[in-house]
């Protein structure tokens, strides 16, 4: 058994609050807009970090991680990837991907919004939101779950309180 901590949008932003999530963790996964690398390094101290570069991360970020990710975790097919588009929306290139990679679980970001909706009996979509302060979401989310013979288990929103304003 895994147990993941899964954010977006971090847009150069980390603080304790993120930290101490990350440290409870086995695993990171962090779904794009790292904003920079630095974010990354911090939470790859901590614990194994796995990562897609996002529309604003820049070239340091994109020579250490992919566009997408495909892996198994614990018998679990995910696709990772930071703009999918909606459940049945999905762009191009995510369609192409998905029928190339068969995954329980699509991960994306970008939207800030978080989402965790079944796509009809292919696919669980996450997107966990945001977890920094800069865009126009309103709370800072991350997801925490537990990955135990290919099954997802105890998903939990964690709110880490409201963006600030002066961001």
């Amino acid at each position: 058994m895994k147990k993941i901590l899964l954010l977006s949008d971090t847009h150069g932003y980390i603080d304790e609050s993120i930290l101490r999530h990350v440290s409870e963790a086995d695993e990171v996964w962090h779904a794009g807009d790292i904003g920079n690398i630095s974010v990354a390094d911090q939470i790859s101290r901590l614990k194994p970090l796995k990562a897609v570069y996002g529309n604003i991360d820049d070239d340091k970020v994109r020579i250490t991680f992919p566009e997408h990710q495909y892996f198994n975790c614990e018998g679990l097919k995910v696709l990772m990837i930071h703009i999918a588009g909606n459940p049945g929306k999905y762009n191009p290139q995510v369609k192409n991907l998905l029928g190339k990679f068969p995954a329980d679980v699509l991960i994306c970001g970008h939207s800030h919004l978080l989402k965790v909706v079944r796509d009809g009996a292919n696919h669980l979509h996450i997107n966990p939101g945001a977890a920094g302060i800069h865009g126009f979401h309103k709370v800072r989310t991350l997801i925490r779950f537990k990955i135990d013979s290919g099954k997802m288990k105890e998903l939990d929103v964690i709110e880490l309180g409201e963006r600030s304003r002066s961001a």
